[in-house]
């Protein structure tokens, strides 16, 4: 599994690539700090994951997700945030993303969970 994270904070980028690197057969390929560097990032680097941050400069990350998945409808798109699941936007429900997990719940197994439920 290739995976791309898109997040603006680096202490939660290194937090997620060394969560990455725990999962046999898992690997970080590339990381964008906003929703316009990841739609750029995914032709470049041909994720088959992308662990999304909701709050972004520019783009947000639900905006980054739609149009991601409008081109590559087969990547599935974990948004993650702080946010409490009843406080997300209403339209993190309808971008398209594969599922929704709060930053500090982010370990490996439920990782594994939300893409292959």
């Amino acid at each position: 599994m290739n995976v791309l994270i898109v997040d603006d904070q680096g202490p939660f980028r290194a937090a997620a690539r060394r969560l990455v690197a725990l999962v046999a057969g898992w690997q970080v390929v590339a990381e964008a700090v906003s929703g316009e560097e990841a739609l750029a990032m995914v032709a470049r680097s041909a994720p088959s994951l992308i662990l999304m941050d909701i709050n972004l400069p520019g783009i947000s990350g639900i905006e980054a997700t739609r149009r991601i998945l409008a081109t590559h409808p087969h990547i599935p798109i974990i948004l993650v945030s702080t946010y409490a699941a009843e406080d997300l936007p209403p339209d993190a429900h309808t971008c398209g993303a594969t599922g929704y997990i709060r930053k500090e719940h982010l370990t490996p197994s439920r990782l594994r969970a939300l893409v292959h439920p």
